[in-house]
């Protein structure tokens, strides 16, 4: 398996666990602030792609930018391609961790799931 990349953020309770399981399990991984330095539109496309993710998968939304913004509203009129556009623009509409070895995807943290793709 080549490096991982998990995008987070350092305060979010969600983040820590992941990291915390992937230092358990010996897995590299580089971080990557995801408020600072989304990841990029192509990368948000290729994580919706597999069978495991839609991209209403990708968004925070139990997080501010979320709510305050109105997405419940806006995800039912944007087409995918938009939706794309504005996440990749705004990490903290993202949920966290995303977490990639530039082929598979995990979006949150679920042990099974980590489990299953990155152990």
């Amino acid at each position: 398996m080549s490096k991982l990349t998990l995008y987070g953020y350092k305060k979010c309770g969600t983040c820590k666990k992941a990291e915390k399981w992937l230092g358990e399990q010996g897995v590299d991984y580089t971080f990557v602030d995801i408020t600072t330095d989304p990841p990029q539109r192509s990368v948000l496309k290729q994580a919706i792609e597999g069978e495991r993710y839609e991209v209403k998968h990708l968004y925070n939304t139990s997080g501010k930018a979320y709510r305050e913004g109105g997405w419940t509203e806006k995800r039912k009129t944007l087409s995918e391609a938009k939706q794309l556009d504005a996440l990749a623009k705004n990490g903290r509409l993202i949920k966290r961790p995303i977490v990639t070895d530039g082929e598979s995807f995990t979006i949150g943290f679920k042990e099974d799931v980590f489990a299953e793709v990155w152990g």
